[in-house]
Protein backbone atom coordinates (compact mmCIF):
# COMPACT_ATOMS: atom_id res chain seq x y z
CA UNK A 1 0.00 0.00 0.00
CA UNK A 2 2.83 1.99 0.50
CA UNK A 3 3.82 2.95 -3.45
CA UNK A 4 0.05 4.57 -3.50
CA UNK A 5 1.30 7.29 -0.93
CA UNK A 6 2.96 9.60 -3.41
CA UNK A 7 0.03 9.33 -5.61
CA UNK A 8 -2.11 10.48 -2.93
CA UNK A 9 -0.15 13.72 -2.10
CA UNK A 10 0.10 14.41 -5.67
CA UNK A 11 -3.59 14.05 -6.01
CA UNK A 12 -3.64 16.50 -2.79
CA UNK A 13 -0.99 18.70 -4.32
CA UNK A 14 -3.27 19.08 -7.48
CA UNK A 15 -6.52 20.00 -5.71
CA UNK A 16 -4.20 22.63 -3.76
CA UNK A 17 -3.13 24.34 -6.55
CA UNK A 18 -6.12 24.55 -8.28
CA UNK A 19 -8.01 26.08 -5.57
CA UNK A 20 -4.72 28.44 -5.35
CA UNK A 21 -4.97 29.76 -8.58
CA UNK A 22 -9.11 29.95 -8.47
CA UNK A 23 -8.13 32.06 -5.82
CA UNK A 24 -5.69 34.09 -7.36
CA UNK A 25 -8.27 34.55 -10.10
CA UNK A 26 -11.10 35.64 -7.90
CA UNK A 27 -8.99 38.38 -6.40
CA UNK A 28 -8.06 39.52 -10.21
CA UNK A 29 -11.74 40.14 -11.18
CA UNK A 30 -12.21 41.55 -7.81
CA UNK A 31 -9.85 44.21 -9.14
CA UNK A 32 -11.66 44.07 -12.42
CA UNK A 33 -14.68 45.16 -10.48
CA UNK A 34 -13.22 48.01 -8.48
CA UNK A 35 -11.84 49.56 -11.90
CA UNK A 36 -15.46 49.25 -13.37
CA UNK A 37 -16.83 51.10 -9.76
CA UNK A 38 -14.27 53.52 -9.58
CA UNK A 39 -14.37 55.62 -13.02
CA UNK A 40 -18.25 56.13 -12.46
CA UNK A 41 -18.46 56.51 -8.50
CA UNK A 42 -14.96 59.05 -7.48
CA UNK A 43 -13.90 62.44 -8.35
CA UNK A 44 -10.76 62.88 -10.02
CA UNK A 45 -9.46 65.17 -12.74
CA UNK A 46 -6.24 65.11 -14.36
CA UNK A 47 -4.22 64.64 -18.18
CA UNK A 48 -3.87 61.68 -20.43
CA UNK A 49 -2.34 60.30 -23.20
CA UNK A 50 -3.89 57.98 -25.94
CA UNK A 51 -1.34 56.46 -27.94
CA UNK A 52 -1.65 54.29 -31.20
CA UNK A 53 1.12 53.76 -33.74
CA UNK A 54 2.97 56.94 -34.11
CA UNK A 55 0.59 59.45 -32.99
CA UNK A 56 -0.51 60.55 -29.30
CA UNK A 57 -3.13 62.12 -28.66
CA UNK A 58 -3.47 64.61 -25.62
CA UNK A 59 -6.47 65.35 -23.52
CA UNK A 60 -7.57 66.70 -20.22
CA UNK A 61 -10.50 65.27 -17.65
CA UNK A 62 -12.27 66.00 -14.94
CA UNK A 63 -14.78 64.34 -13.35
CA UNK A 64 -17.45 64.48 -10.69
CA UNK A 65 -20.24 62.46 -8.58
CA UNK A 66 -22.81 63.78 -6.63
CA UNK A 67 -26.74 63.16 -5.73
CA UNK A 68 -27.38 64.18 -9.26
CA UNK A 69 -25.34 61.52 -10.87
CA UNK A 70 -22.11 61.79 -12.60
CA UNK A 71 -20.66 64.88 -14.56
CA UNK A 72 -17.57 65.22 -16.38
CA UNK A 73 -15.62 67.61 -18.74
CA UNK A 74 -13.37 66.44 -21.40
CA UNK A 75 -11.05 68.81 -23.37
CA UNK A 76 -8.66 67.94 -26.05
CA UNK A 77 -5.19 69.96 -25.89
CA UNK A 78 -3.30 68.35 -29.74
CA UNK A 79 -5.17 69.92 -32.46
CA UNK A 80 -8.25 71.13 -33.17
CA UNK A 81 -9.93 72.68 -30.07
CA UNK A 82 -12.88 70.35 -28.59
CA UNK A 83 -14.40 70.21 -25.72
CA UNK A 84 -17.28 67.25 -24.18
CA UNK A 85 -19.77 68.23 -21.22
CA UNK A 86 -21.41 65.07 -20.04
CA UNK A 87 -24.19 64.94 -17.65
CA UNK A 88 -25.21 61.18 -16.77
CA UNK A 89 -26.35 60.40 -20.57
CA UNK A 90 -26.33 63.58 -22.05
CA UNK A 91 -23.89 64.95 -24.32
CA UNK A 92 -22.58 68.22 -25.37
CA UNK A 93 -19.60 68.62 -27.70
CA UNK A 94 -18.70 72.17 -28.65
CA UNK A 95 -16.72 72.74 -31.58
CA UNK A 96 -15.20 76.06 -31.71
CA UNK A 97 -13.62 76.05 -35.09
CA UNK A 98 -17.14 75.34 -36.85
CA UNK A 99 -18.92 77.26 -34.50
CA UNK A 100 -21.03 74.56 -33.56
CA UNK A 101 -22.73 72.80 -31.02
CA UNK A 102 -23.19 68.87 -31.00
CA UNK A 103 -25.95 67.84 -28.43
CA UNK A 104 -26.24 63.57 -28.52
CA UNK A 105 -26.16 60.42 -25.73
CA UNK A 106 -23.72 58.91 -24.10
CA UNK A 107 -22.10 56.14 -26.79
CA UNK A 108 -19.63 53.57 -25.85
CA UNK A 109 -16.76 53.63 -22.97
CA UNK A 110 -13.71 55.70 -23.34
CA UNK A 111 -10.84 56.14 -20.86
CA UNK A 112 -10.51 55.44 -17.76
CA UNK A 113 -14.42 54.19 -17.84
CA UNK A 114 -12.94 51.17 -20.07
CA UNK A 115 -14.61 48.54 -18.13
CA UNK A 116 -18.04 47.73 -18.08
CA UNK A 117 -20.43 47.29 -15.12
CA UNK A 118 -21.39 43.97 -16.39
CA UNK A 119 -18.26 41.75 -16.03
CA UNK A 120 -19.87 38.79 -16.82
CA UNK A 121 -18.27 36.39 -19.77
CA UNK A 122 -14.61 38.15 -19.40
CA UNK A 123 -13.45 34.81 -17.39
CA UNK A 124 -14.71 32.79 -19.96
CA UNK A 125 -12.61 34.03 -23.09
CA UNK A 126 -9.70 35.83 -20.65
CA UNK A 127 -7.04 34.64 -18.21
CA UNK A 128 -7.17 37.16 -15.57
CA UNK A 129 -4.34 37.67 -14.09
CA UNK A 130 -2.91 40.06 -10.78
CA UNK A 131 0.58 41.05 -11.63
CA UNK A 132 3.26 43.60 -10.14
CA UNK A 133 2.32 46.91 -9.03
CA UNK A 134 4.29 49.57 -10.81
CA UNK A 135 4.03 53.36 -10.69
CA UNK A 136 1.94 55.57 -12.86
CA UNK A 137 1.56 59.80 -12.66
CA UNK A 138 3.09 59.75 -9.10
CA UNK A 139 0.75 57.07 -7.62
CA UNK A 140 1.26 53.08 -7.31
CA UNK A 141 -1.20 50.98 -9.63
CA UNK A 142 -1.82 47.29 -9.55
CA UNK A 143 -1.33 45.78 -13.02
CA UNK A 144 -4.06 42.92 -13.87
CA UNK A 145 -3.17 40.92 -17.16
CA UNK A 146 -6.50 39.97 -19.61
CA UNK A 147 -4.63 36.81 -21.79
CA UNK A 148 -7.20 36.55 -24.48
CA UNK A 149 -7.39 32.16 -24.72
CA UNK A 150 -7.30 32.54 -28.36
CA UNK A 151 -6.28 35.16 -31.37
CA UNK A 152 -9.66 36.41 -32.06
CA UNK A 153 -9.47 39.12 -28.82
CA UNK A 154 -6.79 41.33 -27.86
CA UNK A 155 -5.15 41.06 -24.49
CA UNK A 156 -5.12 43.49 -21.68
CA UNK A 157 -2.87 45.03 -18.93
CA UNK A 158 -4.83 47.74 -16.73
CA UNK A 159 -3.20 49.44 -14.00
CA UNK A 160 -5.19 50.77 -11.25
CA UNK A 161 -4.41 53.17 -8.55
CA UNK A 162 -4.20 50.92 -5.47
CA UNK A 163 -6.10 52.94 -2.77
CA UNK A 164 -9.51 53.72 -5.21
CA UNK A 165 -8.75 51.67 -8.08
CA UNK A 166 -9.22 54.16 -10.73
CA UNK A 167 -8.05 53.34 -13.87
CA UNK A 168 -4.11 55.04 -14.49
CA UNK A 169 -3.10 53.04 -17.34
CA UNK A 170 -4.41 50.91 -19.75
CA UNK A 171 -2.23 48.88 -22.83
CA UNK A 172 -3.50 46.82 -25.45
CA UNK A 173 -1.73 43.98 -27.25
CA UNK A 174 -1.78 42.17 -30.19
CA UNK A 175 -1.10 38.15 -30.78
CA UNK A 176 2.57 38.62 -31.07
CA UNK A 177 2.59 40.58 -27.48
CA UNK A 178 2.85 43.86 -29.97
CA UNK A 179 1.12 47.13 -27.95
CA UNK A 180 -1.99 48.32 -30.20
CA UNK A 181 -2.70 51.33 -27.99
CA UNK A 182 -2.16 52.72 -24.82
CA UNK A 183 -3.77 55.32 -22.27
CA UNK A 184 -2.31 56.62 -19.47
CA UNK A 185 -2.51 59.47 -16.51
CA UNK A 186 0.50 61.48 -16.80
CA UNK A 187 -1.20 64.22 -13.71
CA UNK A 188 -4.01 63.26 -11.44
CA UNK A 189 -5.95 64.16 -8.90
CA UNK A 190 -8.44 62.31 -6.78
CA UNK A 191 -11.15 63.17 -4.14
CA UNK A 192 -10.88 66.01 -2.11
CA UNK A 193 -8.59 67.43 -4.37
CA UNK A 194 -10.98 67.81 -7.41
CA UNK A 195 -13.55 71.17 -7.05
CA UNK A 196 -16.75 71.21 -9.01
CA UNK A 197 -15.59 74.38 -11.00
CA UNK A 198 -12.85 72.07 -12.97
CA UNK A 199 -16.31 71.06 -14.88
CA UNK A 200 -17.18 74.75 -15.70
CA UNK A 201 -17.44 74.98 -19.88
CA UNK A 202 -15.24 77.57 -21.44
CA UNK A 203 -17.76 77.56 -24.34
CA UNK A 204 -21.27 77.28 -23.35
CA UNK A 205 -21.43 81.07 -22.93
CA UNK A 206 -19.43 81.74 -26.06
CA UNK A 207 -21.74 79.24 -28.07
CA UNK A 208 -24.82 81.48 -27.89
CA UNK A 209 -25.12 81.92 -31.51
CA UNK A 210 -23.68 78.84 -32.27
CA UNK A 211 -25.20 76.43 -34.91
CA UNK A 212 -26.64 73.87 -32.52
CA UNK A 213 -26.99 70.27 -34.05
CA UNK A 214 -29.40 67.64 -32.47
CA UNK A 215 -29.43 65.37 -35.37
CA UNK A 216 -28.71 62.54 -33.52
CA UNK A 217 -31.01 62.56 -30.89
CA UNK A 218 -33.34 62.30 -34.05
CA UNK A 219 -33.58 59.09 -34.94
CA UNK A 220 -36.27 56.48 -33.83
CA UNK A 221 -35.11 52.62 -32.07
CA UNK A 222 -36.82 49.77 -32.14
CA UNK A 223 -35.79 45.85 -30.89
CA UNK A 224 -36.50 43.80 -33.55
CA UNK A 225 -35.59 41.25 -35.92
CA UNK A 226 -32.88 42.69 -38.48
CA UNK A 227 -33.47 39.94 -40.88
CA UNK A 228 -29.82 39.32 -41.15
CA UNK A 229 -28.08 35.88 -39.14
CA UNK A 230 -24.49 35.18 -38.18
CA UNK A 231 -23.91 31.55 -39.59
CA UNK A 232 -19.96 31.68 -38.15
CA UNK A 233 -20.07 33.30 -34.83
CA UNK A 234 -16.89 34.06 -33.01
CA UNK A 235 -16.38 31.88 -30.29
CA UNK A 236 -17.24 33.73 -26.90
CA UNK A 237 -19.18 36.22 -28.53
CA UNK A 238 -22.79 36.45 -28.33
CA UNK A 239 -25.45 38.79 -29.56
CA UNK A 240 -26.10 41.53 -27.11
CA UNK A 241 -28.83 43.75 -29.43
CA UNK A 242 -30.64 43.61 -32.34
CA UNK A 243 -33.14 46.54 -33.42
CA UNK A 244 -33.78 49.12 -36.66
CA UNK A 245 -32.72 52.66 -36.09
CA UNK A 246 -34.62 55.16 -38.39
CA UNK A 247 -32.09 58.46 -38.78
CA UNK A 248 -33.92 61.66 -39.66
CA UNK A 249 -33.23 61.69 -43.73
CA UNK A 250 -31.65 57.96 -43.97
CA UNK A 251 -32.87 54.82 -44.97
CA UNK A 252 -33.78 52.64 -41.94
CA UNK A 253 -30.59 50.85 -40.60
CA UNK A 254 -30.38 47.51 -38.75
CA UNK A 255 -27.45 47.44 -35.94
CA UNK A 256 -26.46 44.32 -33.96
CA UNK A 257 -24.11 44.04 -31.43
CA UNK A 258 -22.26 40.95 -29.97
CA UNK A 259 -19.59 40.88 -27.29
CA UNK A 260 -17.40 38.75 -25.15
CA UNK A 261 -17.76 40.73 -22.22
CA UNK A 262 -15.38 43.31 -22.91
CA UNK A 263 -14.75 43.63 -26.16
CA UNK A 264 -17.65 44.80 -28.80
CA UNK A 265 -18.82 44.24 -32.42
CA UNK A 266 -21.45 46.26 -33.33
CA UNK A 267 -22.68 45.78 -37.40
CA UNK A 268 -24.77 47.98 -39.05
CA UNK A 269 -27.17 47.03 -42.53
CA UNK A 270 -28.42 49.75 -44.64
CA UNK A 271 -29.44 49.97 -48.65
CA UNK A 272 -26.46 50.19 -50.70
CA UNK A 273 -25.52 53.64 -51.65
CA UNK A 274 -25.41 54.81 -55.23
CA UNK A 275 -21.83 54.68 -55.49
CA UNK A 276 -21.10 51.36 -53.38
CA UNK A 277 -18.25 50.98 -51.60
CA UNK A 278 -15.10 48.71 -52.32
CA UNK A 279 -15.56 45.69 -50.25
CA UNK A 280 -12.56 44.79 -47.63
CA UNK A 281 -10.73 47.02 -44.67
CA UNK A 282 -12.09 50.25 -44.53
CA UNK A 283 -9.88 51.64 -41.78
CA UNK A 284 -8.56 50.87 -38.12
CA UNK A 285 -7.58 53.85 -35.15
CA UNK A 286 -5.52 52.11 -32.73
CA UNK A 287 -7.86 48.57 -31.41
CA UNK A 288 -10.65 49.30 -33.62
CA UNK A 289 -11.13 47.76 -37.02
CA UNK A 290 -13.74 48.25 -39.91
CA UNK A 291 -14.63 46.18 -42.42
CA UNK A 292 -17.16 46.88 -45.60
CA UNK A 293 -18.92 43.97 -47.49
CA UNK A 294 -21.69 44.79 -50.05
CA UNK A 295 -24.60 41.77 -50.17
CA UNK A 296 -28.14 41.22 -51.08
CA UNK A 297 -28.06 44.85 -52.30
CA UNK A 298 -27.53 46.27 -48.56
CA UNK A 299 -24.23 47.42 -46.99
CA UNK A 300 -23.00 45.55 -44.21
CA UNK A 301 -20.29 47.70 -42.03
CA UNK A 302 -18.92 46.11 -39.05
CA UNK A 303 -16.77 47.94 -36.29
CA UNK A 304 -15.36 46.03 -34.17
CA UNK A 305 -12.57 46.15 -30.85
CA UNK A 306 -11.12 43.11 -31.89
CA UNK A 307 -8.41 42.33 -34.32
CA UNK A 308 -8.82 42.65 -37.82
CA UNK A 309 -9.45 38.35 -38.29
CA UNK A 310 -12.48 38.92 -36.53
CA UNK A 311 -14.32 41.57 -37.34
CA UNK A 312 -13.84 40.03 -41.45
CA UNK A 313 -14.81 36.92 -39.94
CA UNK A 314 -18.21 38.25 -38.94
CA UNK A 315 -18.43 40.53 -41.55
CA UNK A 316 -18.02 37.44 -44.60
CA UNK A 317 -20.39 35.62 -41.94
CA UNK A 318 -23.34 37.62 -42.46
CA UNK A 319 -26.35 36.80 -44.33
CA UNK A 320 -30.47 37.16 -44.83
CA UNK A 321 -32.03 34.64 -42.69
CA UNK A 322 -33.78 31.81 -44.33
CA UNK A 323 -37.65 32.73 -44.52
Amino acid sequence: MRPAAPVVFALIGGIACAGAACAESADAMAWLRKIAAASRQINYAGTFVYQHGRQVETSRIAHWVDSGGEQERLETMDGPPREIIRTNENVTCYLPEHKTVLVTKRHGRQFPSLLPEDLAGIADNYNVRKTETERVAGAECQTIALEPKDNLRYGHRFCAELVSGLLLRARTYGDKNEMVESFAFTQLLLGNAVHKDMLKSAYAAKSQGWRVDRSALDRGEATGDSGWTLKNQPPGFRKITEMRRAIAGHASVSHLVYSDGLAAISVFIEPMPKTPPAAGPLAYQGSVNIYVRPQAEQMLTVVGETPARTVRQVAESLSPRDR
